[in-house]
């Protein structure tokens, strides 16, 4: 990927990738098997996913740009229902983060946050029956349990006591995921990542091969379906049903006809025993109640139910196929969240290697702890693997005796100030009066100081210009630099590279560990006539030149700040 991606946004996008292979894995044998609860058990595997992820990577923001982007890894599935999934998978990740943000990375933050994502479930369940039947549906269940009560002479009020029951174990169900999540978290902070590879599984690893990629999409049709779509709402709740089932019949076929895959959703035995089982229901009910025109008015409304439901289907699927169209999705990125389609496409890249990863539903259940910690320990790896492509090498630049030290210190400060972490060392200059007398190399990270250029010789060491080099000093700025190496996410500046390290001198070797090794951004601090010299020498072609005649250090800072973050 050519494209700049923020660090923030990258751990997203591996996130997010994880939780969304673990959907296609998993959650493709739990709906082949029809096994109960398999919303809520892949809702959890995604919340321990979030929650031990969280110990190695603690970035604000992280839980929510995860949930985006497996949410938009979730259009990618053939299902013709893809709004409901997503809409459940962003959710979930907001509620996990507005919880963590009130009360912390803890485990009040993570047991409130997963039990409240894993409540989620219950009341979009519900809320979609509302959407998909109108409020009719209300009236069926509420009028359901009032007549099983007096049957069974019932004395309490029991229409809200199923949702209370299934509420509180939705609830118990989360604890148990936040309990998991931490368990795995704190294990990945006590022992290293691992490196075994976990078997294949092959047989999904096309699983979101698009067969319409061909698609002839249009912003017209996307525009009409929106139209359609409200226009049978209005016309199914404003009419009677001479007009209302030939209008929806007849935007149900204008949909099929175009969208092949909105005809999946009335294939399913599942849409047809629904179908029948409500329609009968609300007859019988209104026969029992004695409202309206008995079983007739009873059959109607069930049958008006349906046709809402199957407009909401057709409408939808309609849509989500139409937002693949390119036109749209260029259209973010030329927008503030520009971010996105780059991480998405990050994601797409990754999804096959983090497929492979996921092991069968039961090693899952063998072992969950061990298996989540094989799995994200991968996480790492693949984060330094990223960066390491997507880093950022600055040139601060200017005339000899120009102040570039000066303005990089005022620059360190800003950086601090918007929260980038810094590691390297400045050279600041030791005068008497207006003459230089050396430099002293100043640790960034801890404020520790030693002498590097002295203006009095030194026996048995090197010289730059009219100044001597202290040996202890230069092993001071190796040491700094050699301890950058592994990568901590964090800009490294780096004060002076000029003559001594175009010769091969001085921490000319470290350096060149640190622009091959590291996967950190790095800062350095160049004599503008050697600019050229140390571009050549180190391979910095796409190295961003910052010169401090041409800016202001809050200029300089803000575009550093924009490009190493959101």
């Amino acid at each position: 990927m050519n494209k700049k991606l923020s660090e923030k946004w990258i751990k997203a996008s591996i996130t997010g990738t994880i939780w969304a292979a673990s959907e296609i894995v998993l959650g493709s044998f739990l709906h082949n098997l029809n096994i109960p609860f398999s919303g809520n058990i892949l809702t959890a595997i995604g919340l321990i996913i979030l929650i031990s992820i969280s110990y190695i990577w603690n970035d604000r923001g992280l839980f929510w740009r995860a949930g985006v982007i497996c949410a938009v890894m979730k259009t990618m599935s053939p299902s013709a229902v893809i709004f409901g999934p997503m809409i459940a998978i962003f959710s979930e990740s907001v509620l996990l983060e507005a919880s963590t943000r009130i009360l912390g990375k803890n485990v009040a933050g993570f047991a409130l946050g997963s039990m409240l994502a894993m409540s989620w479930n219950l009341f979009q369940k519900i809320f979609s029956y509302i959407i998909y039947y109108g409020s009719n549906i209300i009236d069926l269940y509420t009028n359901l349990l009032r007549m099983a009560q007096k049957q069974l002479n019932i004395k309490t009020d029991i229409v809200w006591l199923p949702i209370i029951i299934l509420l509180v174990v939705y609830a118990l169900f989360g604890l148990v995921a936040a309990v998991i999540g931490i368990r795995v978290g704190r294990r990945m902070l006590q022992q290293p990542a691992v490196t075994t590879i976990l078997k294949s599984n092959e047989p999904v690893q096309n699983f979101f091969r698009k067969s319409g990629k061909d698609f002839n999409y249009s912003v017209t049709w996307l525009l009409y379906d929106i139209l359609a779509l409200i226009a049978s709402f209005i016309i199914l709740s404003k009419t009677s049903w001479p007009v209302w089932v030939p209008a929806t019949i007849l935007f149900s076929v204008i949909w099929v006809l175009r969208y092949r895959r909105a005809m999946r959703q009335l294939s399913k035995p599942k849409f047809w025993i629904f179908f029948v089982a409500i329609t009968l229901l609300t007859a019988f009910v209104f026969t029992a109640g004695g409202t309206g025109n008995f079983w007739q008015e009873g059959l109607l409304t069930g049958i008006q139910m349906n046709f809402r439901a199957i407009a909401i289907i057709f409408g939808f699927s309609a849509i989500g196929t139409e937002l693949y169209n390119p036109v749209v999705r260029n259209f973010f990125s030329r927008t503030r969240y520009r971010n996105l389609p780059l991480a998405v496409e990050l994601s797409v890249e990754s999804l096959p290697d983090f497929i492979a990863a996921i092991p069968d539903f039961k090693s899952f259940v063998r072992n969950p702890v061990s298996i989540f910690y094989q799995v994200l320990s991968h996480a790492g790896n693949r984060f330094s693997e990223i960066r390491g492509r997507n880093r950022r090498i600055f040139i601060l630049a200017g005339a000899r005796q120009e102040g570039k030290t000066s303005f990089a210190i005022k620059l360190a400060d800003y950086l601090r100030s918007n929260e980038i972490k810094l590691n390297g060392f400045l050279a600041l200059r030791n005068m008497d009066g207006s003459e230089t007398t050396g430099y002293d190399l100043e640790n960034i990270k801890t404020g520790e100081k030693h002498s590097f250029l002295v203006s009095k010789d030194q026996p048995g060491t090197g010289r730059i210009g009219k100044f001597s080099i202290v040996n202890e000093g230069l092993l001071f700025g190796k040491a700094i630099i050699q301890e950058a190496l592994p990568g901590k996410n964090q800009l490294i500046i780096i004060d002076e590279v000029g003559a001594l390290e175009l010769r091969g001198e001085g921490w000319a070797d470290s350096l060149g560990s640190l622009v091959t090794e590291s996967t950190d951004h790095l800062l350095l601090i160049v004599r503008d006539e050697n600019v050229k010299e140390v571009i050549r020498k180190w391979d910095l072609a796409g190295a961003e030149l910052i010169n401090i005649r041409e800016v202001t250090v809050e200029q300089a800072g803000k575009d550093i700040v924009n490009k190493l973050t959101v």
